[in-house]
């Protein structure tokens, strides 16, 4: 069996259908070539501009493919459709004699075909790849039954993450309900009577790696270029201590709080505020779990100003009140919670499996032509 070679423009076609269903599920797709709901303020906008994705259907942006050396490009799965931005190219297979779309979408799961839409990337600042550079990029291709085959592999690896995936929701609904029982039957304190605040500067400069907050309130390497910034200024966090930022809490809808779990100190803007906790009988984990709540997010929401940033100023925080249980009901709370937040690390691993994986079966598929 011979190989056959394709430029991927006689593949596909483009699909410009917009949204005239009344669909509000605003997506975007991250560098993990995966859909998430867009963190853009969706208020005010009018959805009928928006591209309707339908199952199948793919979504490629070549916007800073360079700077961030990714192909962002995913195929849409799911039955019910959602719409992304008009910015982004949404098209499907029309050849599909001659590559199936799950094959054609395990070609750039791979780092190597990432490299490639760097390689071709033009040279502005924002390093876009070009559409027409794009359907220029050359492929080669197995013959149908083989592509099945490597296919079958996949989508069951697929199938099975995602068994593991619905079991996590419904370890999640049993906290959900466990906190929704102690909102009725315990007694709330006021964050100002629970935390106080901590101001330790990295006077030394020992630690020169910045971290940021992101909006599921985990630690993440800062964004920011911190090139010729005086790091002795930056604020530590210890071992469960937290950081907050009250800013842009009403645009993302979020409270950006996180708890430093690790047994390493880490550095912060000095403009996020570090607490720790006053009470040893409260335990900090237990204080993440209630914020982690999207309850707690759309209170954050309702109490921000009215600035175009949003901000959620401190003293706002403060009178934001907490139901507190005896200490054997925190910890029975924050054992589930843990359980959850370790099997979702393990789901996350998975999923990096199988997209590493894909060059893997890609290659079998390849060779075996």
């Amino acid at each position: 069996m011979a190989l056959s070679k394709y430029k991927i423009g006689q593949l596909i076609e483009i699909v410009d259908e917009r949204n005239t269903l009344g669909i509000k599920n605003f997506y975007g797709i991250n560098i993990n070539k995966e859909f998430m709901p867009t963190v853009a303020d969706t208020e005010n906008l009018d959805e009928c501009k928006y591209k309707v994705v339908r199952k199948n259907r793919f979504v490629f942006s070549g916007m800073q493919t360079g700077r961030d050396e990714c192909i962002r490009i995913s195929m849409y799965s799911k039955d019910e459709p959602i719409i992304v931005s008009p910015a982004y190219t949404t098209f499907e297979i029309v050849a599909k004699d001659i590559v199936l779309p799950t094959y054609f979408f395990m070609i750039f799961l791979s780092k190597e075909r990432d490299r490639l839409g760097w390689f071709y990337s033009d040279g502005s600042i924002r390093s876009n790849l070009d559409w027409d550079r794009f359907c220029d990029i050359e492929l080669n291709l197995p013959d149908l039954s083989t592509q099945q085959k490597y296919v079958d592999i996949y989508t069951s690896m697929v199938a099975n993450q995602q068994c593991y995936e619905r079991g996590l929701e419904d370890l999640k609904l049993v906290c959900d309900g466990y906190i929704d029982k102690i909102k009725h039957t315990s007694p709330y304190k006021p964050i100002r009577m629970l935390f106080k605040e901590v101001d330790i500067r990295n006077t030394n400069g020992e630690i020169t790696f910045v971290h940021g907050i992101n909006i599921t309130k985990q630690f993440m390497p800062s964004v920011t270029d911190t090139d010729n910034v005086d790091l002795t200024k930056y604020k530590k966090v210890k071992k469960n201590q937290f950081a907050f930022s009250g800013m842009q809490t009403g645009r993302d809808k979020c409270i950006r709080i996180a708890l430093n779990r690790s047994n390493e100190d880490i550095i912060v803007s000095p403009a996020y505020t570090v607490f720790e906790v006053l009470d040893t009988i409260i335990l900090e984990e237990y204080i993440m779990l209630w914020f982690s709540r999207k309850q707690s997010d759309r209170r954050g929401w309702f109490m921000s100003d009215s600035s175009i940033r949003s901000n959620l100023d401190l003293d706002r925080l403060y009178e934001t009140q907490i139901p507190i249980p005896a200490p054997q009901i925190q910890q029975s709370i924050v054992n589930i919670y843990n359980v959850y937040i370790k099997r979702k690390e393990i789901n996350e691993q998975l999923k990096v499996q199988i997209k590493n994986i894909c060059p893997i079966l890609i290659r079998g598929s390849l060779e075996e032509s």
